[in-house]
């Protein structure tokens, strides 16, 4: 399911008030809002527009409260986990939800570490092909990111989980070599790990805003 049918099938009815965070060029916030909800997008980097706010999630603040919270491939960057995801709950009504599109980064294995040095060499043939250098290349450049083992405890003190799904995630980073659906025929057979993940919260009642 792509990203927008997978938010709308998550968000209340229309017009939900959604705050999407870490916005980007501001698509899915565009498809929200012509679908008839209320939006607030923000990203330090946020376009022009009605819609957007150019702030960031520790910076930023709002009288009413949200439906919603929306954030895709935004949380495992964040420098304070366990403050983003406490100014998420501040920021949602009672029973409010928190619709996640994220990237595991701390699940690459060896078996599919050896599957994306493959892949990779057919789009960048000069890459190093040692599986040692690509586990520790990996790594290397999600050092500062956090992984799905420290940004589930987080969710689950403050949220009761009402979706949850792993998703193909290394297919972005190597187009032309693979398709989304490939990689889930891998991840289905247990060939690989999935490296990506789809989670639905709703707040918990004894979470104070």
């Amino acid at each position: 399911m792509k990203l927008h049918a997978f938010v709308h099938a998550h968000l209340p009815p229309v017009p939900a008030r959604v705050l999407e965070v870490g916005c980007g060029r501001g698509d899915l916030a565009r498809a929200l809002a012509r679908a008839g909800h209320r939006v607030v997008a923000i990203d330090p980097d946020a376009p022009a527009g009605d819609l957007f706010r150019a702030t960031t999630l520790e910076d930023f603040g709002d009288p009413e409260p949200f439906d919603a919270v929306v954030a895709s491939l935004a949380l495992h960057h964040v420098a304070d986990l366990p403050g983003a995801v406490d100014k998420i709950v501040s920021l949602l009504r009672p029973a409010g939800r928190l619709i996640l599109n994220e990237h595991a980064v701390d699940r690459l294995d060896e078996p599919t570490a050896r599957w994306y040095l493959e892949k990779r060499a057919q789009i960048r043939p000069g890459a190093p092909r040692s599986l040692e250098h690509c586990l520790h290349e990996w790594a290397g450049d999600h050092a500062e990111l956090h992984g799905y083992t420290a940004m589930r405890p987080e969710l689950d003190r403050r949220f009761t989980e009402r979706f949850f799904a792993w998703m193909p995630y290394l297919y972005g980073e190597l187009a032309g070599a693979v398709t989304e659906p490939e990689e889930q025929a891998l991840i289905d057979a247990g060939a690989i790990q999935a490296t990506g993940f789809r989670y639905v919260g709703e707040r918990q009642l004894t979470q104070s805003a």
